[in-house]
């Protein structure tokens, strides 16, 4: 692949990526690639390409002979979604009590405090969330594994919108719970930096099913 190519094919990957993300397309539709192409004025082999790469991702689904979809949206996937970035964030916690240096965590001290004002009422869910992965990045970043990270963050992609929705009611738990997390790690006690850390993340079916019927809710205003 050319260089130009390449770099056309990132743009419309991030494009793409972001509209998956954000549930611009609505859940189990199937995308429409003509009008998607002129959409982003992108030609249809970058962009067949950026959709195979979300595809092998799970932002996007593809089905043979019938084409791509965005991904559903039901409280069974979320609560999976949930349980692996649970498990893979535990192992990332408990790595980062063993190989983080005094040095680092000094510097997420420090940015614990410098953020900490923002959690206020009125803070948009929006800007919150992306505050949370921040910190969880942060600290998946001490275990010294770029893959599990990597795999942190995708997994973000696919749970963000509900996110948006799931976090207006937790503005102030979720620094306390990081705080909680942080200190467990400064204390070098991985199994209770585990514990917190999975109680955090952690959500149960009652949960992802309301907070799913809210999301549709909101996917489904008429926009006037």
């Amino acid at each position: 692949m050319s260089s130009k190519m390449s770099t056309s094919v990132d743009l419309v990957y991030e494009q793409v990526r972001d509209m998956a993300a954000n549930f611009e397309f609505k859940p189990a539709e199937r995308i429409n690639e003509s009008k998607l192409s002129k959409r982003l004025g992108a030609s249809r082999t970058p962009l067949r390409e950026a959709m195979n790469r979300l595809a092998a991702e799970g932002l996007l689904m593809l089905e043979g002979g019938r084409g791509f979809f965005c991904q559903p949206l039901n409280p069974q996937l979320v609560v999976c979604l949930y349980e692996l970035r649970e498990a893979l964030e535990a192992d990332a916690v408990r790595l980062a009590v063993d190989r983080s240096t005094d040095e680092q965590l000094q510097e997420i001290e420090s940015y614990l405090k410098d953020i900490a004002p923002r959690y206020v009422d009125g803070t948009p869910a929006r800007e919150i969330v992306s505050l949370d992965e921040e910190f969880h990045l942060k600290i998946a970043g001490l275990s010294g594994n770029p893959e599990i990270t990597s795999m942190i963050e995708l997994t973000y992609e696919r749970i963000r919108y509900v996110r948006w929705i799931a976090m207006r009611e937790k503005i102030d738990i979720t620094h306390t719970a990081h705080l909680h997390v942080f200190n467990a790690i400064i204390a070098r006690d991985a199994d209770t930096a585990v514990e917190r850390m999975r109680n955090h993340i952690k959500t149960s079916t009652e949960e992802a099913t309301e907070t799913v019927e809210k999301a549709y809710s909101q996917l489904y205003v008429p926009r006037h």
